[in-house]
């Protein structure tokens, strides 16, 4: 029996607008560019950008961003 492959993590949250300013989604972070090659990146791309989240959403203004 095959099983289907595992699903890749994502920090997609379904919020797809992208802050003139830095570039990044104001959901996930990401650049367009990431959030497009997403699928073609490798575990360790993906787990390198994942881990670069946190900085990055401090280059974004906070008025743009929803309470967390």
């Amino acid at each position: 029996m095959t099983h289907p492959p595992p699903a890749i993590a994502t920090p997609c949250t379904k919020v797809c607008i992208v802050d003139g300013a830095s570039n990044l989604c104001l959901g996930c972070f990401r650049t367009l560019g990431e959030i497009g090659g997403w699928s073609t990146l490798s575990d360790e791309q993906r787990a390198a950008v994942m881990a670069e989240l946190p900085q990055r959403r401090a280059r974004i203004d906070p008025t743009l961003l929803s309470p967390s």
